[in-house]
């Protein structure tokens, strides 16, 4: 049976970028950048309830990790460190190896160093904690949305519900329509440009995990402001393009989760 620590050396103990000290110690080192304030994030992912229990690993792994990257880009913060906390029912190494695979490129995609974390037995589940920097009085919230502001969103909310349902056979996909819902079910892409970009720009942000409306809600509670949402200037053209099914596109768009958009107010004149 491989060790802990031999799973950790094996897997998980690669060269970083910008770390004093990382995987191997009791606890790492980090230099902030001056000037710079650090944003933390943690997400949790727990087999049947986050995602399927015969799910690919490599895109497990990509997706514990871009899913606080995303908490990152709603910031509008650089993701620089992470840390991973890892059960397992068995410690299979194949299943490690592939995990270890799709979250390492997930931080070379994004430049983020691995420098801790724990391992330990029980139900599968993974919890990522994410460090990042902004500059100091920079970062995007949710609380900043004022009256009479625009409500923007990017990308193409609802693809990843619809994957979702048609791995539960609720809703017929195409081969091609699967594969695009499935994509952005398992391998979401966290929005860290745009993230940088809004600086300056947007007057709050969130990502979207828990649907369009549910995370709109979430800023327009904290700035305590309102909100009228026209859904037919909402985008839909790529779930209609995969799913024929009006009614549930509709739900998909408005209230499907895992898309890890970001949803953003500003001036008009912005």
């Amino acid at each position: 049976m491989v060790s802990e620590f031999e799973l950790i050396k094996r897997h998980f103990q690669r060269p970083t970028r910008h770390t004093e000290l990382g995987v191997g110690d009791d606890a790492a080192l980090i230099r902030a950048t001056p000037g710079c304030e650090i944003v933390v994030a943690t997400d949790m992912m727990v087999a049947g309830t986050h995602f399927l229990p015969d799910d690919d690993p490599e895109s497990l792994g990509w997706k514990a990790l871009a899913v606080n990257v995303s908490d990152m880009a709603a910031m509008g913060a650089v993701p620089k460190w992470a840390l991973l906390a890892i059960a397992l029912p068995h410690p299979r190494e194949g299943f490690v190896a592939a995990f270890a695979a799709g979250l390492f490129a997930c931080a070379e995609r994004f430049g983020i160093d691995l420098v801790g974390g724990d391992t330990t037995r029980g139900p599968l589940s993974f919890t990522v904690t994410i460090i990042g920097e902004v500059p100091q009085g920079g970062a995007l919230r949710r609380d900043g949305a004022w009256p009479e502001e625009d409500v923007w969103v990017s990308g193409q909310p609802g693809l990843a519900a619809l994957g979702l349902a048609g791995l539960q056979g609720l809703v017929d996909l195409d081969d091609a329509g699967r594969h695009a819902c499935l994509a952005a079910l398992r391998r979401p892409q966290p929005r860290v440009a745009l993230g940088l970009a809004l600086r300056g720009v947007a007057s709050s942000a969130i990502d979207v995990s828990d649907g369009l409306l549910a995370d709109l809600g979430h800023i327009l509670e904290r700035s305590g402001v309102g909100a009228v949402v026209d859904v037919a200037m909402l985008p839909r053209a790529a779930l209609d393009d995969v799913c024929g099914d009006g009614e549930r596109v509709r739900e998909s768009l408005l209230a499907g989760g895992d898309d890890y958009e970001l949803i953003f107010t500003a001036a008009a004149e912005r």
